[in-house]
């Protein structure tokens, strides 16, 4: 169970704080038993009432440590296979599965791959496609807003640091 104050992943809102840890407050016919988070999205609005036995995904963010380390194996971190763009139906299946790992490596692959193919194909006069661009600004989003919440840095400078970082490496 998650502490309040906690700063968590929860599905596919991204990073959240849990508020308050207990039962439904004036909800008729509720389990008076039944514990909930009350959770607030750190990069949004509004306030999300979960059980705390839901089968929805949680977890605690990345560490400071865990998440410098993230950075520093960027380099390292292997693009999703192009084998995966064969066809749309197929690209979006893969897209979607690394977006719902909720891993953070693969949010870098994801993203990796649709930059270099993003990249590549400017260079031959192609515009890139919205479904890459599409799921490249989800992972972006879910990452970014990870790092900055684990590493205590404004969601607007979390890319400016993660070049520094490895420009430093």
């Amino acid at each position: 169970m998650f502490e309040q104050g906690s700063l968590i992943m929860y599905g596919s809102i991204g990073v959240c704080r849990v508020e308050d840890v207990a039962p439904m407050a004036g909800s008729r016919g509720a389990d008076k038993n039944r514990l909930f988070y009350k959770l607030s999205p750190v990069y949004g609005s509004g306030t999300i009432y979960v059980p705390v036995d839901t089968k929805i995904f949680m977890r605690p963010i990345l560490s400071h440590d865990e998440a410098l380390d993230l950075i520093h194996r960027i380099p390292e971190i292997q693009e999703l296979d192009d084998e995966s763009s064969k066809d749309w139906h197929s690209l979006t299946v893969t897209y979607q599965e690394r977006i719902h790992s909720h891993d953070c490596e693969d949010l870098v692959s994801l993203i990796k791959a649709v930059y270099s193919k993003t990249h590549s194909g400017s260079e031959n006069g192609k515009r890139p496609y919205k479904i890459d661009q599409e799921f490249k600004k989800r992972a972006e989003e879910l990452l970014h807003s990870e790092l900055s919440a684990s590493l205590d840095i404004p969601l607007d400078e979390v890319p400016r640091f993660i070049a520094q970082e490895l420009k430093e490496a």
